[in-house]
Order: structure tokens, then C-alpha cells, then sequence
């Protein structure tokens, strides 16, 4: 690739003014009604690289596209030389592409299963990776904590919620009927009320 910047003797950082006074100043320079017959070809050929490289550093967008060109041309010269002479930063490089594809496994792995768990939902092989994964994910017994006066909150609100819901439901006609069933015809209420009469 051509160094335009070169081509025009100026800075890569420098300003569109600045590169056009350069322009100006190397097309008067190289202008071929100045050189004899066997210069005067050498400076067309000059011109015709200054042209281009104005039209290509005078323009943002070209500009932009040439310094990201430039810079990925560098950074393939690094990876080039890098591997030749086994630097440190290919190995780092390498260890570090090596872990990107680690966690891309792991995240097909856990989207694998995610679609497994999904397809399981409702089944009995469901209810079993379910239980594997309680199983699995069980806390260790110096973990257990005991339950704290949050928790002990807790599940009174839920009782109390459940208590509300069922007279809500005992009142509405649409369930009373499967509400009295629930609670007098069933066995285990049946049981219960024994225990207390």
C-alpha cells in the first residue's frame, strides 16, 4: 500500500490545511513544464502519486478508510514478526484467543442446555434435571444458615396470603363448589380436622 503521507511529506496527524499547502507546494515543485525530456517523465509519474495522495487525504471519509487500512496492514506485521520470532505478545495473543473461545464454548454449552431444560419443561425428564440441579447446586452443611427473622416473615405473609386467597375463593360461586370438596371430602383435610375436634 502507498504512504500517501510520505508521498506528501507531511505528518499523519496533520491538519487538511496543512495538507494542502503541502500539495500546493510539491505540485509547483514537481510540475513537469520544468524538467527536461528525461526528468520530466520521473515528474508526471511524481504529480500523478501527489494527486492521489491529495484526493485521497483530502477527502474524511478516504482519509479514515486509509488510516484503518494503514493500521491493520501494522497490526498484520506485528502478528507477521510476532510469529516468526515467537514474541511474548503472540503468546499472550494466542492465550487470549484461546480464552475467547473457552467462554464461547461455555456459552453454546449453557444455551445447549438452556434448550434441553426448555424442551424438558412439563416432563418427567424435566422434573429430573430439575431435581439434579437442587441436588447439585445444594448448599454444604456449614453453609445452611438458619432461617433469620426475615424468613420466618416470609413465610408467615405467604400463609396469611394463602388463608385470604381460599376465602376469596371460598366466596366466589364459580369455585365454592371445589373449594367445600377440597375441604371436606378429601382425605388429608379429613385428617386434619380429626386431629383438632
Amino acid at each position: 500500500m502507498k504512504d500517501y503521507y510520505g508521498i506528501l511529506e507531511v505528518n499523519p496527524n496533520a491538519s487538511n490545511e496543512i495538507i494542502e499547502k503541502a500539495y500546493k507546494t510539491l505540485v509547483k515543485k514537481y510540475h513537469p513544464d520544468l524538467y527536461s525530456s528525461v526528468q520530466k517523465k520521473e515528474a508526471e509519474k511524481k504529480l500523478k502519486d501527489i494527486n492521489e495522495a491529495y484526493n485521497i487525504l483530502s477527502d474524511s471519509f478516504l482519509r479514515s478508510q486509509y488510516d484503518l487500512e494503514i493500521q491493520r496492514e501494522k497490526d498484520n506485521t506485528k502478528i507477521n514478526e510476532n510469529r516468526m520470532y515467537g514474541n511474548n505478545a503472540e503468546r499472550k495473543n494466542t492465550s487470549r484467543m484461546q480464552n475467547i473461545k473457552t467462554t464461547e464454548n461455555n456459552k453454546k454449552k449453557t444455551q445447549n442446555e438452556y434448550v434441553r431444560t426448555k424442551n424438558n419443561v412439563g416432563t418427567i425428564f424435566g422434573i429430573i434435571d430439575l431435581i439434579k440441579d437442587l441436588w447439585a447446586n445444594k448448599p454444604e452443611k456449614k453453609e445452611r444458615k438458619k432461617m433469620n427473622q426475615t424468613d420466618w416473615l416470609a413465610v408467615g405473609l405467604t400463609i396469611v396470603a394463602l388463608i385470604v386467597i381460599g376465602i376469596i375463593l371460598w366466596f366466589i360461586p364459580f369455585t365454592n363448589g371445589w373449594m367445600r370438596q377440597l375441604l371436606f371430602e378429601n382425605p388429608i383435610f379429613n385428617f386434619i380436622g380429626g386431629l383438632f375436634s
